[in-house]
């Protein structure tokens, strides 16, 4: 909206209007509302959970080897995160950006998907939630909106980087089609001058490749949009866990957003110039500002828990970001804490069933998701199982040093993905 006003008062020469066009001024400012939203909006909306009882009713001491209280915590902390979101991005986003839509839609749908959950837990007493079949549902029906309306719009368009010419011997210039249009490549990382071409994969299909690579890349949006929001989901255990790495993760894709946007970064890093994206960059900055300002209050020891309300959108919201951005390949490297989490999840109970067809009670983990792994007490453990990697911690560790290791360890994923931009 406040762009849209200072674009117009530009027009009368109104002094300091014209610095609206620029992406960095309205980014910064999105990233500093959006944190202050959070720290202000999160102290009020605490104080009336507790005045209703609200209160997370899963967590307990017995969890945790150290006794640390969980009852009594409000949870559906991610209504603010949700809400620094919206509130800067509605202020200082152009909202005809096809792709600030998306990501809008995106936050929205899988907020109220988790929203149910947490209702359900809290106000019915169902420790279970939402069914798992309909959070599946939830999340399949937003990716596939998304991947189709990735396909169909006349809006969503890209210049390929198809010539690459030696100007001196030191010095490679990278050329970008001079019309966009639209493309079914992604970025393919460490492979330079390779990029995935979904109707190549799709040959096999003859004249209809096209038409069934973009039944392929829909197919990815949906399988990208499901495995990152459980990713995120998953790794919501710790207080501060979840917050803190998808901070992180959407640094990394802000900068992968802006030097997509700019035809010349595009041609420095022999990415593809994708028009129109750099209102992605706007949407980051109020997601890590919401992230930081969200970390305020949800740091050991945490005042409030962002419940599937949160993770669910947050996991969402990297997703599509990573499919817009053709960043998608680069998921499993960027967001490796999710994929760990999630196939810790996957081994440890699908070789516990596979065992138990056998008759016995054989498990991989301590305990999972992995991050519950280093906090698991021997005395804690079943006695009529069987531990694999029983040693595996020698002793337990606090909270707060699993969840800095685990933000540590994003850190170094996301300077690995950031380096993939040059070491192609």
């Amino acid at each position: 909206m406040l762009y849209y006003f200072f674009r117009f008062l530009e027009q009368y020469d109104i002094p300091g209007a014209h610095v609206w066009s620029y992406i960095s001024f309205r980014a910064l400012l999105t990233l500093i509302l959006s944190l202050v939203i959070s720290a202000w909006f999160g102290e009020y909306f605490i104080k009336w959970m507790r005045r209703r009882k609200i209160f997370e009713t899963e967590r307990d001491p017995a969890i945790d080897p150290f006794g640390v209280q969980k009852k009594g915590v409000p949870t559906m902390g991610g209504i603010i995160i949700i809400v620094s979101i919206l509130v800067p991005v509605l202020l200082l986003g152009r909202m005809r950006n096809i792709y600030l839509i998306l990501m809008m839609i995106t936050t929205v749908w899988l907020g109220f998907l988790g929203f149910l959950d947490d209702y359900i837990k809290i106000f019915r007493g169902d420790k279970e939630g939402l069914k798992g079949r309909w959070k599946i549902v939830g999340q399949v029906s937003i990716g596939f909106i998304v991947g189709l309306t990735l396909w169909l719009s006349p809006d969503v368009v890209m210049r390929e980087n198809i010539s690459v010419t030696q100007a001196a011997q030191t010095e490679q210039v990278v050329k970008h089609e001079a019309v966009a249009h639209k493309s079914l490549k992604t970025t393919i990382p460490f492979f330079k001058n390779h990029n995935l071409d979904y109707s190549k994969v799709m040959a096999f299909c003859g004249k209809y490749k096209t038409a069934a690579g973009w039944i392929l890349f829909v197919a990815m949006t949906i399988l990208v949009v499901t495995a990152v929001s459980n990713g995120a989901n998953l790794n919501d255990g710790m207080d501060g866990m979840c917050a803190g790495n998808s901070a992180i993760i959407g640094v990394a894709l802000g900068i992968f957003a802006y030097v997509s946007s700019h035809i010349g970064y595009a041609s420095y890093f022999d990415i593809m110039y994708i028009p129109h994206s750099q209102e992605l960059v706007i949407f980051l900055c109020a997601f890590v500002g919401a992230m930081v300002g969200f970390l305020w209050y949800n740091a050991y020891p945490a005042q409030i828990f962002m419940g599937d309300t949160g993770s669910l959108t947050i996991g969402g919201i990297i997703g599509v970001c990573a499919v817009i951005i053709h960043k998608e390949l680069l998921l499993p490297i960027l967001c490796g804490i999710f994929f760990v989490e999630s196939l810790s999840v996957i081994i440890q109970t699908q070789w516990f069933k596979l065992q138990k067809r056998k008759g016995k009670r054989v498990r991989v983990f301590r305990a999972t998701p992995i991050h519950d792994n280093f906090r698991k007490l021997d005395s804690q453990l079943d006695a009529t199982s069987t531990y694999i990697l029983k040693k595996w911690p020698h002793r337990p560790f606090h909270e707060s040093k699993i969840t800095i290791r685990f933000w540590i360890t994003t850190i170094i994923l996301a300077a690995i993905t950031i380096i993939t931009l040059k070491i192609r």
